[in-house]
C-alpha cells in the first residue's frame, strides 16, 4: 500500500495536536493537584526548645537553647552588660582509687557517704565535677570512663541537693603531673569538684 506525502503530513498534524493535547491535559492536572494541595490543611509541628544555662570553663555563665537538632547560645549579661561569671575555686580532689574499683564506676558505700557529707558542708552554689585518669587505656576508654565517674560523682551530690553547674571529662588529657610511674598515675586518676560561688 502507497502512502502519499499528503498522508503523511495530515499524520504528522494530528500527532502534533495529540501531543500539544497531552502536554495541557498533564498541565491542567497539575495545576489542580497543586491547588487542591494548598486547600488542604497542612499540620504545623511546634519545636520543643529546653532552655538552659551552660557554664563555661572560665565560670561564666550562657543562655542555651536547644531544639534536638540545633542550638542556640547568648551570654547571659547583667543589666549594666556586664558578662554574669561565677568565681570558681578547686575545693575537692578525689583520689579515684579510693572510691572505685578499677574499671569501674560504682562508688563504694563508704565512698557515698563521705561525698555526701562534702557536699552538705560545702557553701558552694553549684559545683563543676570533672573526671580525669591517668594514661594506660586507649583514648575513648578514658574518656569514658572519667565521665561515668564524674556523672557518678554528679549523681551523689545531687541526691544531697548540691546544684551541678556542669559535668566534664577529660580521661589522660589534662594529667597533674607526667604519666612516668605508678606513683604519678595514681595522681592522676582523680575527680575534680570546682566550687562555683
Amino acid at each position: 500500500m502507497a502512502v502519499s506525502v499528503a498522508d503523511k503530513g495530515g499524520k504528522r498534524l494530528i500527532g502534533t495536536v495529540i501531543g500539544a493535547l497531552a502536554f495541557f491535559a498533564v498541565g491542567a492536572m497539575v495545576m489542580v493537584t497543586q491547588v487542591q494541595a494548598q486547600s488542604t490543611p497542612q499540620k504545623v509541628t511546634v519545636e520543643r526548645y529546653v532552655p538552659t544555662i551552660w557554664v563555661d570553663p572560665d565560670g561564666c555563665e550562657h543562655w542555651v537553647m536547644d531544639d534536638g537538632t540545633e542550638g542556640y547560645m547568648t551570654p547571659h549579661v547583667s543589666r549594666q552588660g556586664i558578662p554574669v561569671c561565677r568565681r570558681g575555686n578547686l575545693c575537692g580532689v578525689m583520689n579515684t582509687d579510693q572510691f572505685f574499683a578499677t574499671d569501674s564506676y560504682r562508688i563504694s558505700s563508704a565512698g557515698q557517704q563521705r561525698l555526701q557529707e562534702f557536699f552538705s558542708g560545702a557553701t558552694a552554689t553549684s559545683y563543676i565535677i570533672v573526671g580525669h585518669t591517668d594514661s594506660r587505656a586507649s583514648d575513648a576508654y578514658n574518656m569514658r570512663l572519667s565521665q561515668n565517674r564524674a556523672n557518678a560523682v554528679a549523681r551523689v551530690a545531687q541526691s544531697t541537693g548540691a546544684r551541678i553547674a556542669d559535668v566534664r571529662a577529660y580521661g589522660e588529657r589534662q594529667p597533674a603531673v607526667p604519666n612516668t610511674s605508678a606513683a604519678n598515675m595514681a595522681k592522676n586518676r582523680r575527680v575534680e569538684i570546682i566550687c562555683l560561688r
